[in-house]
């Protein structure tokens, strides 16, 4: 670790990143993202990491959400608001079932490059190069937006600083104030389509009048009024991420600047690879999406290089299956994991695995199955004696029209209304609210079955 270089990833086979043509162009924004500011800081990535470490041990639950892919025509303050608003409403909701502190991550402020299935898309027997995200080309089929340009990173840093900026405001300006977001939450279980959620609802209800009655008021209780609210994306875009890596001062070890938390796509993790390679060498906690071809033996060579040290709370591997897989799949990495004595988060990614292709021509995904993976994913924990450490959902606060299903109904004929991502479909605000009440209840259940196998 102590050899390691922030460019070593470039003597690396590398996949899923652009061919820039303009290598000039591409140094030159290196180096002045390279003289930029860390978009986060050393601190506040180790106590993530302790955070982490605590849902390892079913001490906390990590609530990790956020868009596909940010956008730069989308940006608006509005739209951070709402996001983050509906994360303070799951994680409180999260909070009560669990009765253990809920972690939250947002895929924000960095989460701007995608991988794709296929490095160029044809249309009208045109061929040109796949949509990468905003921070690397556009989507407008045409062979000006399609060529990568290194100049986006700079935007990309612009919006990044800018969202931060506006997330550390409100987790600790009073917009988190507890008895604020549970208000928005009654809003949501007002409707007759939500009453199946209004018992919750209403015993959280009783809580937060029992805590005012015994005197502790948010408006005197700093820990009433605020939050801590992290950030992560996927590390893709390695020119980006190795621009903006730091040295910490108080530990010497390296930071990833570009987000708390930095993860490693399915597509990417290849061992011997430049985005492990990446990775391995910085201080931040690592995500590990761990797909139906993950395998036995990469998986062990994969922990042992992403956590050498073994430290909980390093390494979340984020199980992506798709309903009805799980059963098939996930047991064989949890053995695995117990053979090396391996120290990790698991959390459930079922987003990833469950899109589909609607009759109206849209991607889409059914929320029913988004919540069968995620109760796949808690029932073979249970019976395997894991820990079940978190979810991680692709959603905006939002009210858009991507995903089908929830108590609102929203059918693939309703798709065209508001189908606003720039790639895959995300829960709305009240499809996401919904399934967080489910997880709830699920971790309800998994409590009272730790108490009575406890006597």
């Amino acid at each position: 670790m102590g050899t390691w270089q922030k460019s070593d990833w470039r003597n690396k086979p590398r996949v899923q990143m652009p061919d820039y043509q303009d290598q000039e162009a591409l140094h030159a924004v290196e180096a002045q993202l390279s003289k930029y500011p860390p978009l986060v800081f050393a601190g506040e990535a180790r106590r993530l990491r302790e955070a982490l470490g605590a849902a390892g041990r079913g001490e906390a639950f990590l609530l990790q959400g956020g868009d596909c892919a940010e956008s730069f025509d989308q940006f608006s303050a509005d739209s951070i608001r709402d996001t983050f608003k509906v994360m303070l409403q799951m994680a409180m909701v999260l909070t009560f079932g669990a009765k253990v502190p809920v972690v939250k991550v947002g895929r924000m402020a960095g989460q701007f490059a995608k991988p794709r299935s296929a490095p160029t898309e044809t249309i009208g027997g045109v061929e040109l190069p796949s949509y990468r995200g905003d921070i690397i080309n556009e989507l407008a089929f045409t062979p000006e937006a399609r060529t990568p340009n290194p100049n986006k990173m700079l935007q990309a840093y612009t919006q990044a600083a800018a969202t931060l900026n506006l997330l550390r405001a409100f987790s600790t300006g009073g917009y988190a104030d507890v008895n604020q977001v549970h208000q928005w939450t009654l809003g949501f279980t007002a409707s007759d389509k939500a009453e199946q959620f209004r018992d919750m609802a209403n015993r959280i209800s009783d809580t937060l009048d029992f805590i005012k009655a015994a005197g502790v008021q948010s408006d005197r209780q700093h820990a009433l009024r605020q939050v801590d609210f992290y950030t992560s994306h996927e590390a893709l875009l390695l020119e980006y991420e190795e621009a903006l890596c730091r040295m910490d001062s108080t530990s010497g070890k390296w930071l990833a600047g570009s987000g708390h938390m930095i993860w490693i796509g399915d597509r990417t993790r290849q061992p011997d690879g430049a985005h492990v390679e990446f990775c391995a060498g910085v201080m931040n906690p690592i995500g590990l999406k761990c797909g139906p071809s993950t395998t036995a033996e990469d998986l062990k060579v994969l922990m042992k290089k992403l956590n050498p040290n073994n430290e909980m709370g390093r390494l979340t591997l984020i199980a992506r299956f798709g309903a009805g897989n799980v059963g098939e799949h996930l047991p064989r990495l949890i053995e695995t994991v117990k053979q090396e004595g391996a120290n990790v988060v698991w959390v459930c990614d079922p987003m990833h695995g469950n899109t589909i292709k609607s009759n109206t021509g849209y991607k889409t995904r059914q929320v029913h199955t988004v919540l069968q993976e995620v109760q796949e994913f808690f029932a073979t924990h249970r019976a395997h004696g894991t820990i079940p450490g978190g979810v991680h959902f692709e959603m905006t606060g939002n009210d858009v029209t991507e995903c089908t299903g929830g108590v609102h109904a929203v059918s693939e004929e309703d798709l065209s209304d508001r189908y606003h991502t720039a790639c895959d479909p995300r829960l709305n605000a009240s499809q996401a609210l919904e399934l967080a009440f489910m997880v709830a209840e699920e971790l309800v259940n998994l409590r009272e079955t730790r108490l009575a196998a406890n006597g």
